[in-house]
């Protein structure tokens, strides 16, 4: 029987195991490039980590600064001084009630209240009603100091003829200076156009008036009964007296009448003295003087039924005026006649101004006028040099009382100059002044220059012959590190 056909020993065996060493050398190669990539990879982030110490260096160094910059300018350079002030008028009067002029009065008590905060007030005004009694507004700059009766002289006496005139009342023939029966007349009148009697100088004049016109009565028929008893000349009889008996009678009636007529002279000088000195008065208490009209109401403290205490009310007067203080540094800036900017921050308004005065000396600068009457002390501010600003033109009367910002304009060049920040000049060591122009190109140039007058951070520069320095151009004023350091 034949065997079954078939291929040559050996030939299965050997193809096998030929793929596989194949295999094998494949997996040798892949291991071999995944080693190399991981080394790679590790080498990658060791440097990453791992750095030389100059290398370490430079990453933590600072970049290069950043230059700041600023405009040259071509204008007018002003200094200036900058303060606070308060508006006010030139004259502040605080209505202070001393209370009832009349004798056996009870506590002064306010009655009335004639004006109202924010009102106009004229000459003649009552302006308050103190137990009944008004207290009037008039013309004046005189303190008061007294009452002012009938017969006075002086130059309060001279201010309130003036001021009787203002409302209408002239004093007539009185002589300037003196209380006389015009003065009392006008006085009177003054009184009765407001609703008021005036208080009477001497409260039992009508009683010594009506004596003294009795004794001038008296000495009247006195006087006319000592002239009919004397015998007349024609007379005969045995009542003639003739001879030296005859003389002496007639020489004793004569002396009789001429003392009869000294003591009628005598009876009506007394009764002219008791006229003059009788009529109205104006008591201190009943009148308030004030410089200029219109006046303008300012806070009423006074209510009715309030007993009279302190400052019942402000009036002030005159231009509104603003006042401020200067330390001594700022007071060697300021002098008279410079000009002012005011700012009121409340609402914007600005107006023009200048300087009218600065005081020597240092003082508290009161926030209300320059004059008041009273006890009450004003509120004031630091002490300083006082600062008067009078501005070219009327304030609103809306602006008394506010706290505005003054701006003095204490020096200025005449024409337009070539300026720029105090902080753009450099100086050398030979004493040479340069500012560096920062070039559009970036490159940047030094540029000589001669300073000239300074003023709110700014100075004037004029370039050196043959350098050129033009309006527009940047100049380096300082340098800006990363995280804002100069």
């Amino acid at each position: 029987m034949a065997e079954p056909s078939g291929h040559a020993p050996g030939t299965d065996d050997a193809a096998p195991a030929g793929g596989r060493q194949l295999v094998r050398r494949r997996r040798v190669l892949v291991i071999m490039l995944v080693g190399a990539v991981a080394v790679s990879a590790l080498g990658i982030g060791a440097s990453q980590v791992v750095k030389s110490p100059a290398q370490a260096a430079a990453d933590t160094s600072a970049p290069p600064p950043s230059v700041m910059t600023a405009a040259v300018e071509k204008r007018v350079l002003r200094n200036s001084v900058v303060v606070r002030g308060t508006v006010s008028a030139s004259q502040s009067v605080r209505v202070v009630p001393a209370g009832s002029a009349q004798r056996g009065a009870g506590g002064s008590v306010v009655t009335a209240i004639g004006v109202h905060t924010g009102g106009t007030v004229r000459p003649g005004k009552v302006l308050i009603e103190v137990s009944g009694r008004p207290v009037i507004a008039l013309k004046g700059d005189l303190p008061v100091y007294r009452d002012l009766k009938p017969g006075d002289e002086g130059k309060d006496v001279t201010q309130l003829q003036r001021a009787l005139k203002e409302t209408g009342n002239p004093v007539g023939g009185d002589r300037e200076g003196f209380f006389g029966a015009g003065t009392k007349t006008a006085l009177s009148k003054l009184y009765r156009s407001v609703g008021y009697d005036p208080l009477p100088a001497d409260p039992e004049g009508e009683t010594t008036l009506a004596g003294a016109r009795d004794a001038v009565t008296e000495a009247t028929r006195h006087l006319e009964d000592v002239k009919s008893a004397r015998e007349p000349s024609g007379a005969t009889g045995e009542g003639k007296k003739t001879g030296a008996s005859g003389e002496e009678s007639s020489a004793r009636r004569e002396k009789e009448v001429e003392r009869a007529r000294e003591d009628l002279e005598r009876a009506r000088e007394e009764l002219a003295d008791t006229e003059a000195a009788n009529g109205p008065m104006l008591p201190a208490s009943e009148v308030v003087y004030v410089k200029s009209f219109p006046a303008r109401v300012g806070d009423v403290g006074a209510r009715v039924g309030d007993q009279v205490s302190g400052t019942a009310m402000t009036i002030s007067a005159g231009p509104l005026v603003v006042t401020g203080s200067l330390s001594r540094t700022q007071r060697g800036l300021v002098r008279a006649g410079q000009r002012v900017q005011i700012l009121s921050e409340l609402d914007g308004t600005t107006a023009e101004a200048k300087v009218r005065s600065v005081s020597d000396t240092v003082e508290s600068v009161r926030s209300s006028g320059d004059q008041e009457d009273g006890p009450a002390p004003a509120r004031a501010a630091a002490p300083g040099y006082r600062l008067t600003v009078a501005p070219d033109k009327p304030l609103a009367a809306s602006m008394t009382g506010q706290d505005v910002r003054l701006t003095v304009r204490t020096a200025a060049t005449e024409d337009k100059v070539l300026v720029v920040p105090v902080s753009a000049i450099s100086a050398g060591a030979d004493g040479a002044t340069t500012v560096t122009v920062d070039c559009a190109d970036g490159c940047r140039r030094r540029v000589p220059v001669t300073t000239g007058a300074s003023g709110d951070g700014y100075v004037e520069v004029r370039p050196k012959p043959g350098t050129r320095l033009a309006a527009g151009e940047r100049v380096v004023v300082g340098a800006v590190r990363a995280g804002g350091g100069r």
